[in-house]
C-alpha cells in the first residue's frame, strides 16, 4: 500500500498536477508523481484527521486488525457510537474503508494506506516541512 500525502490549503498546485496527470495520461505517458494526495483547506480541517483518537483508531487498526467497530471500540476502551463516528470521518476522506457490513455481518476498517506523510509547507519559508506518520 501507498502512503497517503496529506497537505493544507495546496489546491492550486494540486490542481496544476492534475491536469500534468491528465495530458500525460492523454498522452500515454507516465509519471513518478503517483502518491495519492488528501488536501484540507485549512489547519482546522486537518486538525480533525490528526486528533488524537484518531490517530489511536488507525494505529489500533493497523496493529490489531479488528473484525468490527464494535472490537475496535473496545480495543481503544472507548463507547462504540464515539468509534462510529470517527471511522465514518476517516472513510469519509478515504483513509479507511469498510469491508463486508451486509446482512447484519459486522463492518471491518480496513487502512486504505500504510501511513501519512503530511507535508506542511509555512508561508515565507525557503523548504518545506514534512512529517511523516505511519
Amino acid at each position: 500500500m501507498p502512503k497517503l500525502k496529506v497537505t493544507v490549503g495546496e489546491r492550486d498546485k494540486l490542481r496544476d498536477r492534475t491536469r500534468r496527470r491528465i495530458e500525460a495520461a492523454e498522452e500515454d505517458v507516465s509519471l513518478d508523481d503517483a502518491q495519492p494526495v488528501l488536501n484540507f483547506e485549512s489547519y482546522a480541517d486537518l486538525s480533525r484527521l490528526l486528533s488524537q483518537k484518531n490517530l489511536e483508531l488507525l494505529e489500533a487498526i493497523a496493529e490489531h486488525e479488528p473484525d468490527s467497530i464494535r472490537q475496535a471500540a473496545k480495543i481503544v476502551e472507548r463507547d462504540y457510537k464515539q468509534v462510529h463516528r470517527n471511522l465514518a470521518e476517516l472513510e469519509d476522506i478515504g483513509v479507511i474503508e469498510f469491508e463486508g457490513g451486509g446482512s447484519g455481518r459486522p463492518k471491518k476498517p480496513i487502512l486504505v494506506y500504510d501511513g501519512l506523510e503530511i507535508d506542511l509547507p509555512f508561508a515565507n519559508s525557503a523548504s518545506d516541512t514534512d512529517v511523516a506518520l505511519s
